[in-house]
């Protein structure tokens, strides 16, 4: 069924608009060079002006509210904004922070008026940082067993413990964090607090991976005392909180900074070290009957994501969100692989001039992408939640009870 003529034309009369506000605002010298997954935004006056001005316009933010900076834009709207920067070579500057992806959204739909005054308009501008303080050493399937302690002392709580793999936590402003507050209870006595993360008593540890990098960290709190204010959602009601910001974090994000693998088609890629035979087609026929596969399984991948948020209607993440992560995660990895394996020798490189940029950054994508079906729970978490809430299947326990 068609949209009304008037509805057409509304989007036609925004992409216009988007269209002159481009070309009036972005930067034609970063075209084409947003910064890829894992890089710091480079330190040129450029990256900062375009960040400001896309920001002062609520277009890092495009269908949050505009009474909190955002650009009150509607779906439809926010994809005729994307395509048109695509076209551009522009990108969001904020759009994969944690504060954009993940709390945010949650604070719009759990905060208090107050909360989302102080916090949803520095997020929009790209002033805060945010980091996630959900696993612990002991706590990671099992996240509901969590043990970082919120003693209640009057007008704050003094939080005791110790969180790990908190992403960012280095350069973060803030930390939203799931806490014990009753420790006669596991799910429900879990609280969901914003915790500054300049108070004292914070300690933050990065943790070197494999693939050079140090994106995650541990992180120590020692008597840190956070106001009352800070606590979001009900007392010990942080576990439907918390689920509900893992929802967003797994949901597609259209936002998302390109990785090494993905600057150029990966057919072009391979074939320059693999060639081409007589008929030009890729030389390797096992490898390039693999290229097709996931080629075909990127697609569906790409149309079931266009499915789930038509079916959403505006309504937010649904359990969907775990087959989308399970299955992103998998082409990820799948991608990366495949690439390595054509580059032959000069995919297991780590430094030197005997390596081009790309290889090694593909190198890295690679080492660091087998965290991709760990993070945001795990694979196999996913795949519960998959057959519980959509399958519906019984849970293994009351299944072999009933049996």
């Amino acid at each position: 069924m068609q949209a009304p003529v008037s509805t057409r034309d509304a989007l036609e009369a925004f992409r216009l608009e988007a269209q002159a506000w481009l070309q009036d605002n972005f930067p034609s010298a970063l075209a084409g060079r947003a910064p890829q997954s894992g890089q710091a935004e480079p330190d040129e006056a450029e990256f900062g002006l375009w960040r400001a001005r896309l920001c002062a316009k609520g277009w890092g933010t495009p269908t949050w509210p505009a009474a909190y900076g955002g650009g009150g834009l509607t779906p439809q709207e926010a994809r005729v904004l994307r395509e048109e920067m695509r076209k551009v070579g522009a990108w969001n500057p904020i759009g994969w922070s944690m504060g954009v992806r993940m709390l945010g959204p949650t604070l719009l739909e759990y905060g208090t008026e107050a909360q989302k005054q102080r916090h949803i308009p520095p997020i929009t501008r790209g002033e805060t940082r945010w980091c996630q303080g959900y696993s612990e050493p002991n706590a990671g399937s099992d996240l509901a067993s969590l043990q970082t302690r919120a003693e209640d002392k009057g007008d704050h709580f003094l939080v005791n413990g110790q969180k790990i793999w908190t992403s960012g936590a280095q350069y973060a402003d803030w930390c939203f964090c799931l806490v014990r507050t009753d420790p006669t209870r596991k799910h429900d006595g879990i609280s969901f607090l914003l915790i500054d993360m300049r108070s004292p008593g914070v300690e933050v540890r990065p943790i070197l991976l494999i693939a050079g990098r140090s994106p995650f960290c541990e992180t120590f709190f020692t008597d840190v005392k956070v106001p009352k204010e800070n606590l979001v959602g009900e007392l010990n009601g942080g576990w439907t909180v918390g689920k509900r910001l893992l929802q967003y974090e797994r949901q597609r994000n259209e936002d998302a900074p390109r990785r090494a693998t993905e600057q150029r088609p990966i057919e072009e890629v391979v074939a320059e070290y693999v060639g081409r035979d007589a008929a030009g087609r890729l030389a390797d026929a096992d490898l390039r009957m693999r290229l097709v596969r996931h080629a075909m399984e990127r697609q569906a991948f790409n149309l079931t994501m266009q499915r789930t948020i038509a079916e959403a209607s505006g309504g937010g993440p649904t359990a969907a969100t775990s087959i989308l992560k399970n299955v992103s995660s998998l082409l990820v990895q799948e991608r990366a692989e495949l690439l390595v394996e054509a580059m032959g020798a000069q995919g297991l490189g780590w430094d030197g001039e005997g390596f081009t940029p790309e290889e090694l950054a593909c190198v890295r994508e690679w080492l660091s992408g087998k965290a991709n079906t760990i993070f945001a729970g795990s694979y196999e978490i996913q795949n519960n939640i998959i057959a519980k809430r959509i399958l519906g299947l019984p849970e293994p326990g009351r299944a072999a009870a009933a049996g």
